[in-house]
């Protein structure tokens, strides 16, 4: 099986890298928006690649994301991760907790990159704009799925997000505001690995 060198870096927009991480060599799967497209699109390419006998050294996420925690203009890395979304409370199930599934409701991976900040990653199929029922640190909507595929498919997995905005009323100006500034510091991590 071939090895490659550089993580398989996964992003939802292309808005979020603006090309730069490709110049720099490396491979990115733009997923799209949401649990369910980032879980296909990723799924997809790994079973490609290993048909291919293309092994990835990890799985990279890199992307924007909302934080009550930490300030915008922040790289944060993730290493927790829960469904912001899962709601089974009727069924006597906790918040974030799916359904009869064997996995934990939370996904835990080890760090990477130890000089940044870290936090807990609440993902969902909502833009955030208020305080969410779970709390987390850091508020997207592509990461659980991507971190639960990698847990499935016995990947490892790192995400580090880059804080566009406070997850408030200015979320949406502030993220789009934001996007240049998080590619470049998706660059220069990457340039220190």
């Amino acid at each position: 099986m071939k090895q490659n060198q550089k993580p398989l870096i996964v992003m939802a927009l292309e808005s979020e890298g603006q090309g730069r991480l490709e110049a720099l060599g490396f491979e990115v799967l733009y997923c799209g928006v949401g649990k369910i497209n980032a879980a296909y699109h990723l799924t997809r390419k790994l079973h490609q690649d290993q048909k291919n006998a293309i092994r990835h050294p990890y799985v990279l996420n890199l992307g924007s994301a909302g934080s009550h925690h930490f300030n915008s203009g922040l790289l944060v890395e993730v290493h927790k991760f829960i469904q912001r979304d899962m709601d089974a409370s009727g069924l006597g199930f906790a918040l974030g907790e799916t359904p009869f599934d064997p996995l934990p409701s939370i996904i835990d991976f080890p760090r990477r990159f130890e000089h940044l900040p870290h936090g807990v990653c609440g993902s969902g199929d909502s833009f955030v704009q208020d305080r969410s029922v779970i709390p987390s640190d850091i508020i997207d909507m592509e990461a659980y799925a991507l971190a639960k595929v990698c847990l499935n498919e016995a990947m490892p997995f790192s995400c580090v997000k880059y804080i566009t905005d406070g997850a408030d009323s200015n979320a949406s100006e502030d993220w789009q505001e934001n996007l240049l500034h998080a590619a470049l510091a998706f660059t220069e991590l990457l340039c220190l690995e």
